[in-house]
């Protein structure tokens, strides 16, 4: 009988203050990168929209590289599984307070211990979306549309007046499911129930992710965005998912920073 293999793993709440909420991520860190198609294999069994891998980095620019699996493919940037990654090791490594991580596509991401263990700021690149007409996102997404914006990393950005109509939203996703696309809908917060200045969904059916929990990556392009129209360069954000999270937002010229909770709902082993 062959020796079954065995990979640790913790399955992470990101961007939640108690279980059942926030984004669910799988923290996989390996002494050694898999093949890409195992690894995929592995996201795919996870079936969470991502598992973040990790492997001691020997560049001496971080201390992991890190790449991320939505159940379908390798996506170039990801937040929440960021977050989560972050909260794994440095709860296993309570003298430190930061750890940084290489990847292939977003450069030197950072994730910093903020208050207590459970707190955390993450930095990741601002992207700054630019006024493009997306008339067939427009009809698929529905609802009465201020405007609508792009980033070439693949991010469709489409602003409603009011956070009401985010959340009544029934996006057409069979017609959004070409290609790995990052659908985020917002509007400003005023009246809605969770206090935020900023209310957002997201959608990535091309990615296998009908609907994202809450998305660290759509920060990236609503942080720019809202820091402009709201005259300043931090405020508080909502992804209006059915399970949600808080997301403090902060613009520092080329990166964002961004703030949240994590809670582990799970800790074993991966057997091959």
């Amino acid at each position: 009988m062959t020796a079954l293999r065995s990979f640790p793993i913790t399955r992470v709440d990101a961007f939640a203050d108690r279980p059942f909420t926030g984004n669910p991520a799988a923290v996989m860190p390996l002494e050694e990168w898999l093949g890409d198609d195992l690894l995929q294999a592995m996201a795919a069994e996870n079936n969470l929209a991502e598992t973040a891998f990790l492997v001691p980095d020997d560049s001496g620019e971080a201390d992991y590289e890190l790449r991320w699996f939505t159940p379908t493919l390798e996506v170039a940037l990801c937040g929440h599984a960021t977050l989560a990654s972050g909260h794994v090791l440095l709860s296993a490594a309570q003298w430190r307070n930061e750890m940084r991580f290489r990847t292939r596509k977003a450069g030197i991401l950072q994730v910093t211990r903020s208050g207590d263990d459970d707190s955390y700021r993450m930095t990741l690149p601002a992207y700054r979306a630019t006024a493009r007409p997306l008339p067939d996102v427009a009809r698929a997404m529905g609802g009465d549309i201020v405007e609508t914006l792009w980033h070439d990393g693949g991010y469709a950005l489409i602003v409603y007046h009011g956070a009401e109509e985010v959340r009544a939203l029934t996006p057409d996703l069979a017609a959004l499911s070409e290609g790995d696309i990052l659908y985020i809908a917002t509007a400003p917060g005023a009246g809605d129930p969770s206090g935020a200045d900023v209310v957002s969904r997201a959608f990535a059916p091309g990615a296998g992710i009908p609907e994202d929990p809450v998305t660290g990556s759509a920060h990236s392009v609503l942080a720019p965005y809202w820091a402009t129209r709201l005259g300043r360069d931090r405020f508080a954000a909502y992804q209006a998912s059915t399970r949600g999270g808080h997301v403090g937002c902060r613009l520092l010229g080329d990166r964002v920073e961004l703030s949240g909770r994590c809670v582990t709902t799970l800790a074993g082993e991966f057997l091959l």
